[in-house]
């Protein structure tokens, strides 16, 4: 697959709306998640319009809601869009609580026919998975201060969300993140 410059437009716009926004607890720019999601796309055989859902999947949560989904889908059209509703567990300031909240973004992944919202909601919960183990091993127990919620609850939803991919796919990548997630336990 060749990207277009439809793909660069999304690299631009979400830079625009993330500009200035670190990883949680880091120093890391928010675009380098972004990038490393949409690279995983890409890698497990992902198309143009899914890899610019995954640059642009935290955008509708974390910057203007409902204005920003019209405006994706005014800019890249109802695939993307639909692909980033899909991976969007809050549209409103404050968030509903953090438990119900994953639940049923839980049982959304689980219900929905839309494989493109398994596969960038896969890549972005593996890229997450990824950061937690890498910081775990630095900063230990300290790690899980950053979080809104603590281990146990981090790790029930993490559990949750290999079981699904496992049993709706994608598959790969079900298999990286449980591995991720079974080493996280294993040192905690």
């Amino acid at each position: 697959m060749i990207l277009t410059k439809r793909f660069l437009d999304a690299v631009e716009y979400a830079f625009y709306l993330h500009a200035g926004q670190k990883r949680k607890g880091t120093k890391i720019p928010y675009i380098s998640h972004l990038m490393g999601v949409s690279s995983l796309v890409l890698e497990h055989g992902g198309t143009e319009d899914e890899a610019i859902a995954a640059l642009l999947h935290d955008a509708v949560e974390d910057q203007g809601g409902k204005d920003t989904w019209k405006a994706i889908s005014a800019l890249f059209g109802s695939k993307v869009a639909t692909i980033v509703k899909g991976c969007t567990d809050s549209t409103i300031t404050p968030k509903p609580e953090w438990k119900p909240r994953k639940k049923k973004y839980i049982k959304h992944l689980r219900q929905t026919k839309n494989e493109s919202i398994r596969l960038v909601s896969a890549a972005d919960k593996l890229h997450n998975a990824r950061a937690i183990l890498a910081d775990y091993r630095q900063l230990k127990e300290k790690l899980w201060k950053r979080f809104n919620v603590g281990k146990d609850d981090q790790l029930w939803y993490y559990g949750e969300l290999v079981r699904v991919f496992k049993a709706k796919g994608p598959r790969a990548l079900a298999v990286e993140l449980h591995a991720t997630v079974s080493e996280l336990e294993n040192l905690t």
